[in-house]
């Protein structure tokens, strides 16, 4: 993987800036949303001009979302470069151009909490070097693939919660490849056949390691494929973090919902043609006591 732990290093360091306002284990909730924000940053540079000279005309998201070609958009003047030219007006310039988001992307926002985190930033004035220094790393998808993004968001989120229960937030990816390549196993001729269409499903999916790794491994012996894929996961920040990942593949981020599926199963009556998670079994006893 080229350049990964260049960028794992680089981010790390911008956490190790919060030193002070926030304990090592409370870096997750600043470092993993704006790593998000960057990467959809990046990804709506090339179209940021079109958009929004188009918003002067029409707020229809739907319209606007077309342009950018990516299913969602950004109507704000604002952009991690620009915000750091009025660094006294930085909270609400910053909190303007969140607002600029589509819906679907101010909903990924809205579930890492984050609101608190940009006053607690502005109030300890560490919002603008943070933005800055998030300004200075590529995200863009042809830069860091989404496999690789993947990747280092996996690592952050082990740093972050060294101390949470094992399985709670991720599934490290040799574990998920076993998995992949123990579900896969004899059917080839099934994968490689042309025009099929497979659903996958991970219903305790954390941040879609799984669902990811699934995918390339069909895509793989079939490039032509149709996949769609289908989650639940009971974590706000695993699962904004997992719904930014297939909107950034262009897929279809409805079938990405939050909650718990033992007692609000979000795809009732739906059905997969493979399945492999990994629920959380430090908690599971707990959870099944909620069903009974």
């Amino acid at each position: 993987m080229q350049n990964f732990n260049e960028k794992i290093s680089f981010i790390w360091k911008i956490a190790e800036l919060l030193r002070g306002p926030y304990k090592p284990e409370q870096y997750g909730n600043v470092v993993l949303p704006l790593a998000v924000l960057r990467r959809f940053d990046c990804l709506l540079e090339d179209t940021k001009q079109i958009v929004i000279e188009k918003a002067k005309t029409t707020d229809i998201e739907m319209i606007l979302n077309r342009l950018t070609g990516h299913g969602f958009s950004n109507k704000s003047n604002f952009g991690f470069a620009n915000l750091l030219d009025d660094p006294d007006n930085i909270r609400a310039n910053f909190e303007s151009y969140i607002q600029g988001f589509s819906t679907n992307i101010r909903e990924i926002v809205e579930n890492f909490d984050f609101e608190k985190e940009i006053k607690k930033l502005d109030d300890n004035n560490m919002l603008f070097l943070v933005i800055k220094e998030f300004s200075q790393i590529d995200l863009h998808p042809d830069t860091v693939t989404n496999q690789e993004m993947g990747y280092i968001f996996e690592e952050l989120i082990r740093r972050f919660s060294e101390n949470a229960e094992a399985g709670d937030h991720y599934t490290p990816r040799e574990v998920i490849e076993l998995m992949t390549n123990i579900l896969f196993n004899h059917l080839e001729q099934e994968l490689v056949q042309e025009g099929s269409i497979f659903t996958v499903g991970d219903f305790a999916c954390g941040t879609g390691g799984m669902l990811s790794v699934a995918t390339h491994h069909i895509q793989r012996l079939n490039p032509n494929a149709q996949i769609e894929v289908f989650g639940q996961e009971l974590n706000p920040q695993s699962y904004a973090i997992c719904k930014s990942d297939i909107l950034i593949k262009g897929q279809k981020e409805k079938n990405i919902v939050l909650g718990n599926s033992f007692t609000a199963d979000g795809h009732r009556g739906e059905k997969v043609r493979f399945a492999l998670m990994n629920p959380p079994f430090g908690v599971l006893p707990n959870m099944m006591n909620l069903v009974q």
